[in-house]
């Protein structure tokens, strides 16, 4: 096992395939170490996988006309300068999308900002503490009212625990999540069956209400909203229809605990 020192680095070259293989052991044991850079790493790797889904299709398409003829005068080889146009292509589309992924709406892929962001930091929460066996919470679902005190203070929110019960989901606890500089709670629910879901809750600044939308990243999928200051997020691997339903009864009992 290598005893050397790790950075945000070493989690690029493991994704490009180019880590050496007697740095793997050791680095996998440093993510396990350092949550904010497994989760980083694990955002890292659902974008690649979202760029390759979303822009899979450019690699099969012609290279256009207008570009193909610079294409024979510069290389003499036109089919590898065409691949490399069209992954240039989706590149460059990728990043005029706002550096924050693409969300998946009514009318298909649109580029999503800040928002988006925070709900791609839900879905990496979600994927580590899901799966842990003895640590999935802080505090756990017996000790409520501290759990609920605690987090509203540290996130600067009026927060509640919806309560999920008649979709089956029981809450089990919470945590306290770094978020971009602040801070973020998240709730825990586990069903009979030992699946689980995360309400992930943010402050978001200004006042702007972005209805429910719908981020897909990996196995995971997540519904997040901003309303009023209030930046929230339910993740998990249920079916889209039911994590919506879900979101909406959250939501309303959020709404509610607000303003009572």
């Amino acid at each position: 096992m290598s005893g050397r020192d790790f950075t945000e680095r070493d989690i690029h070259l493991a994704l490009d395939g180019e880590m050496p293989a007697e740095d793997t052991a050791g680095f996998l044991a440093w993510l396990d170490a350092n949550p904010d850079m497994k989760a980083r790493a694990i955002r890292l790797e659902n974008d690649r996988a979202l760029l390759q889904r979303t822009f899979d299709g450019v690699l099969s398409e012609p290279l256009p006309e207008r570009l193909a003829k610079f294409a024979r005068q510069d290389y003499a080889a036109p089919s590898k300068r065409a691949a490399s146009w069209r992954l240039a292509a989706a590149a460059v589309i990728f990043v005029a999308g706002g550096l924050g992924g693409y969300v998946l709406g009514s009318s298909g892929w649109s580029p999503v900002a800040v928002e988006g962001r925070m709900a791609e930091d839900a879905i990496a929460a979600h994927v580590i503490y899901s799966a842990e066996k003895l640590h999935v919470v802080e505090v756990g679902a017996d000790q409520k009212d501290h759990l609920i005190g605690w987090l509203s203070k540290r996130v600067g929110l009026s927060l509640v625990a919806p309560d999920l019960a008649s979709y089956g989901f029981e809450l089990i606890g919470g945590r306290l999540l770094p978020a971009e500089g602040k801070t973020a709670a998240q709730f825990m629910y586990q069903d009979a069956t030992g699946n689980r879901i995360s309400l992930y809750i943010t402050g978001e600044k200004g006042e702007a209400d972005t209805g429910f939308r719908l981020v897909e990243s990996g196995t995971a999928r997540a519904y997040y909203w901003l309303d009023d200051g209030y930046g929230c997020a339910i993740s998990g691997n249920l079916p889209a229809e039911k994590l919506l339903a879900v979101s909406k009864a959250a939501y309303r009992q959020l709404l509610s605990g607000v303003e009572s």
